[in-house]
């Protein structure tokens, strides 16, 4: 009789983030779909990461609806910089192929914003990075 460890966590992170599905849902629910998206992607950072890197991510709805107001939206900007690296970060440490850092925000979110599309180039690329990080986790732990 052998004994195999099963590494794999119990519960399963939602590998099905999408941008389409994302504005579609947005317009449907007049904006709330995005905020629970990206609650979701702040919970899976927390989930998939802190026991290796010991941060925690601030919940996306706490920084939507008090920090980011009290600061003028400055916080808004640090936190989607540091998510980003922290995405990319666990994408290396877990050895996934797939590139994405802060780089990718300042350059698709901010400049990207200059030819309309970027944003949406960034946040594509945001929820890639996660399904492949969550489906990662789903198999490893």
């Amino acid at each position: 009789m052998e004994n195999t460890v099963n590494t794999a966590p119990v519960g399963q992170l939602k590998t099905n983030k999408g941008l389409l599905k994302t504005i579609l849902l947005s317009l449907i629910t007049l904006g709330i779909y995005p905020l629970v998206v990206m609650s979701s992607v702040s919970n899976d950072i927390n989930v998939v990461a802190s026991r290796y890197d010991g941060k925690k991510t601030m919940h996306f709805c706490l920084l939507a609806f008090i920090v980011a107001p009290i600061t003028f939206g400055i916080a808004g900007i640090v936190w989607y910089h540091k998510i980003s690296n922290r995405i990319g970060a666990e994408l290396k440490r877990r050895g996934v192929a797939y590139s994405f850092s802060a780089t990718d925000f300042w350059l698709w979110n901010v400049l990207g914003s200059l030819i309309v599309v970027g944003p949406f180039v960034y946040l594509h690329k945001m929820f890639k990075a996660v399904n492949k990080m969550n489906a990662h986790y789903n198999v490893n732990g």
